[in-house]
This record gives C-alpha cells, sequence and structure tokens, in this order.
C-alpha cells in the first residue's frame, strides 16, 4: 500500500493531519474512467508535435492503459460499477459542442459519436453491464446524466482515472466533490501533456476534492 496519506500535498495541507482510512463499499461505489480515447493515441503528422507528445504516449502505452485495464477488471469482479466517459458529440458539424470545445487551440475538439477516433482505446472496450456517457464538456457530471446515473443507484464514492489529469479528470474530480461524492482520483491510472502538469493539478485537488492514490491501494479499500 503506497504513502497516500502523506503524498501530493499542497501548501495548504502541508502541516494538515493525516486524513482517516479509506473504506470503500463495493455496492456504493463506481469506477470512472475518462476519456481515454483513440484520437489521443495518434501521432501527430508533424515530427515536431509527434516528438514533443512523445513522453505522454509513452506513459499512456506503459502505465496509464495497462493500469486502467487490470482496475476495471477488478472492479468488475468486486460489483463495483464500472462507468466510461468519452467526449463525442452528436451532430457530424459538432454543432451541439459546448464552447469550450468549439474555441481554437488544444481544446478544439470534433468527435462525432460513431467515428474510430472518438471510441474508447481497444483494451477498455466496455462490457455490456458498464455505463457508457458521452459528454462534449470537461466535467463528465456537468455534460451528461452521470449525477442522475449516480444517484439512482446510491452511489456514494467514485474512484477517477483518465485524462487528462489537468483538464477534464480534475474538472470532473472536482464537479462530483461540490455534489458531496467521496471521490478517490489514481495517479497511475491518469495522464495530462507532461509530467509537471500531471503533479501539478494532483497537489492542487487532493485532500480537498479528493484524495490521490495509487491502484494498488484500491484493493485495500475495497476490501
Amino acid at each position: 500500500m503506497s504513502d497516500w496519506k502523506k503524498a501530493y500535498r499542497s501548501f495548504y495541507y502541508e502541516t494538515a493531519e493525516a486524513p482517516a482510512d479509506i473504506e470503500l463499499d463495493p455496492q456504493r461505489t463506481a469506477l470512472l474512467v475518462i476519456d481515454i480515447q483513440n484520437t489521443y493515441m495518434e501521432v501527430d503528422a508533424d515530427p515536431v508535435e509527434a516528438e514533443r507528445w512523445a513522453p505522454f504516449r509513452e506513459r499512456m502505452n506503459q502505465a496509464v492503459i495497462p493500469n486502467t485495464a487490470k482496475l476495471v477488471a477488478y472492479c468488475r469482479e468486486q460489483g463495483v460499477e464500472v462507468i466510461f466517459a468519452r467526449i463525442a458529440c452528436l451532430k457530424s458539424d459538432g454543432r451541439d459542442r459546448s464552447l469550450s470545445q468549439k474555441k481554437p487551440g488544444f481544446n478544439y475538439l470534433l468527435l462525432p459519436k460513431d467515428r474510430e477516433d472518438s471510441q474508447l482505446v481497444a483494451e477498455l472496450t466496455p462490457d455490456a453491464e458498464d455505463i457508457v456517457v458521452l459528454k462534449t464538456t470537461d466535467s463528465a457530471l456537468t455534460g451528461t446524466n452521470l449525477r442522475l446515473l449516480l444517484r439512482n443507484m446510491e452511489i456514494r464514492d467514485v474512484i477517477v482515472t483518465g485524462i487528462f489529469t489537468d483538464q477534464c479528470v480534475s474538472s470532473t474530480v472536482r464537479s462530483l466533490a461540490d455534489e458531496s461524492f467521496g471521490v478517490v482520483v489514481v495517479e497511475d491510472c491518469c495522464a495530462a501533456a507532461t509530467e509537471e502538469l500531471h503533479l501539478n493539478e494532483l497537489k492542487s485537488i487532493n485532500m480537498i476534492y479528493c484524495h490521490v492514490v495509487q491502484s494498488e491501494d484500491i484493493h485495500e479499500f475495497l476490501e
């Protein structure tokens, strides 16, 4: 088990007492996998951009995707509800997207729901009983009926994984915390464009909006 009670502390919590042990009831817990989609694994045709994003793809292939696949399998075994969120618009021209996805730049996203690049990566293919929500927002809670689904299933705690740590993961975590869900973020199942962005965001959200842990810790919490 990792030393999660002392890790990823920001200035605000450097001297705070250790948090209580985490106990997760499988019947009241959901695993939420955010935006691990084909589009983010494509290699840019521009060699400069391809090289710039190489560390991100390496982390995804060597850590985030395999770790998340293992966590999904374990959660299914334990009876934890598995939910996937993916960025996908309903209209081919994307006019149903939120403003943040229509603006030019990195966040400009036009991913029609049936197109291959908008699909989840093959290693994370949902089972028949898994829930998949489509969103055109950063927060998976704000942009979907996920809030209603969680309440209907009497979920109290949400384990969060996915990308990008400093964008959709963070937005979702903050939304969940504001709705009074208990939130656990799995560090080795998340990634940002750079390690610096990843670590800085984890420090920002840890202990106020969530607890940041490792995938190995989830086994302890569910037992």
